[in-house]
């Protein structure tokens, strides 16, 4: 589970955990992380181990399903969650910000299926879950790589599925709409957050109406029901936004 320290992906870990799943959590953030294994394993349903993970880096990935496989026993499932987001202008030439951006949802997805069809072809056994969003369906203002990072995501767990096709493998794409979490805390672009409608350093979705915003919980449902479809069935997108979502 990758992107586990916060926001949509703790609570997919934790919903994960809920329904017995032991589960290894992984994120940059290990003080962050440590505060989610030990809620997990607090609670008693499933169990957590915490590994320090840079999703760029295709080393750490791959130690990440290491640990997991010592500790835990065979990956039957990898949730690909990583991302960062930040409103840009393209005029406005932020370019470590895209290079991050394409850095981590597109390349940190991509070391996260290598690592998980290692492990679950020779195996001919496993569910790879990416998130997306619905930013790679529609491209918004300001949010143009953004959106090209996860339009990239939504193709390349298209693409895998149809390449899994007679295994036993399965791939969901998940694609949340406007959810509350931290992840354009760090934004710098002050004239793309104005068009955009946010403040610098603001949660999305703070201030907003249930119908105007999702809880990371909602996504975790989602997720928790394509993992328990019966075998036979495929959830191959699934997307999840405010019922008034425009």
């Amino acid at each position: 589970m990758t992107g586990a320290s916060s926001g949509i992906g703790a609570s997919i870990a934790r919903a994960l955990a809920t329904e017995g799943c032991a589960v290894a959590l992984a994120a940059r953030r290990v003080d962050k992380l440590a505060e989610v294994e030990a809620a997990i394993n607090a609670a008693g349903n499933g169990k957590a181990i915490s590994v320090a993970t840079d999703v760029t880096k295709r080393a750490d990935v791959k130690a990440l399903i290491d640990a997991a496989e010592e500790t835990l026993g065979p990956v039957d499932i990898m949730v690909n969650c990583a991302g960062v987001m930040y409103f840009t202008m393209m005029k406005n030439l932020h370019e470590d910000e895209w290079e991050q951006t394409v850095d981590i949802n597109c390349k940190g997805t991509l070391n996260g299926v290598a690592a998980a069809l290692e492990t679950m072809t020779p195996r001919n056994s496993g569910h790879i879950v990416n998130i997306s969003s619905d930013a790679g369906r529609e491209v918004y203002a300001s949010l143009t790589v953004y959106c090209a990072s996860k339009a990239f995501v939504v193709a390349l767990s298209k693409g895998l599925r149809k390449e899994l096709v007679g295994t036993d493998i399965r791939v969901t794409d998940i694609q949340p709409g406007d959810v509350k979490t931290d992840l354009i805390m760090t934004n710098t672009d002050e004239e793309a957050a104005e068009i955009a409608g946010v403040q610098i350093g603001e949660i999305v979705g703070k201030g907003s109406t249930r119908n105007q915003v999702l809880d990371p919980e909602d996504v975790a449902a989602a997720v928790i029901y394509a993992v328990t479809a019966p075998p036979h069935v495929g959830v191959h997108e699934l997307m999840v936004e405010p019922k008034d979502q425009m």
